[in-house]
């Protein structure tokens, strides 16, 4: 798809003594940094830009720079998107993912501003995440941007070997080939979180090309 490159480059800290809010605090700085430094370092690749591939870029980018990203719970989102005045061509519902029109409804009409959603269901998202104590969501966030939709996703890893293992039973995924995983936590491993920024996706969102 136009987001969804044969290959990418992908950028993935992963940061111990780290819960979702420090990781949502990370990507956030780390989002804000590399806009600026573009801005800073490349006045005339994004000033061509402002003019040939998206007028307003400019605008846009240093608007998210000064705001700050607004954080709501994957369940604040679908009941946002539930209760919106207007008609979207799927019925939002809980224990869905968030489709591209969901995404930008909630960042360039309700928010008009960049968003994490957080707390997701633990069905639609990776074993690996840390599970709530409802046991109903895990720790994950996916950071939306206005055009761009999701442009990273991260969550706090699931750190307690008995909780990391009945998932991965819950899920299907075979511990035989995962040992090595297994033994970061069952030999005192640490809270830690992480999240990916897809490099090429970020390209496209910082120089307004729609399709690569």
């Amino acid at each position: 798809t136009k987001t969804h490159a044969s290959e990418f480059w992908m950028i993935e800290p992963e940061i111990a003594f780290c819960d979702l809010d420090g990781l949502m605090n990370i990507e956030e700085d780390f989002f804000k940094y590399l806009i600026k430094y573009v801005l800073d370092k490349c006045p005339l690749e994004i000033t061509f830009c402002d003019k040939f591939t998206e007028p307003g870029l400019i605008d846009r980018l240093e608007k998210l720079l000064s705001q700050k990203i607004a954080r709501i719970s994957y369940e604040e989102a679908i009941n946002i998107l539930q209760t919106a005045d207007t008609t979207f061509e799927v019925e939002p519902k809980f224990g869905e993912d968030l489709t591209k029109e969901f995404e930008r409804y909630l960042t360039e009409v309700h928010f008009n501003s960049a968003v994490f959603v957080h707390d997701w269901p633990k069905e639609i998202k990776a074993f690996y995440m840390r599970l709530s104590d409802d046991e109903r969501t895990v720790a994950g966030v996916d950071l939306l941007v206005p055009i761009g939709g999701e442009i990273m996703g991260g969550s706090q890893r699931e750190e307690r070997l008995d909780i990391l293992t009945r998932r991965m039973k819950e899920v299907g995924v075979p511990e035989k080939g995962l040992e090595w995983y297994l033994d970061l936590r069952k030999y005192g491993g640490v809270y830690h979180s992480g999240f990916g920024l897809g490099f090429d996706r970020f390209l496209m969102y910082i120089t307004g090309i729609t399709n690569i």
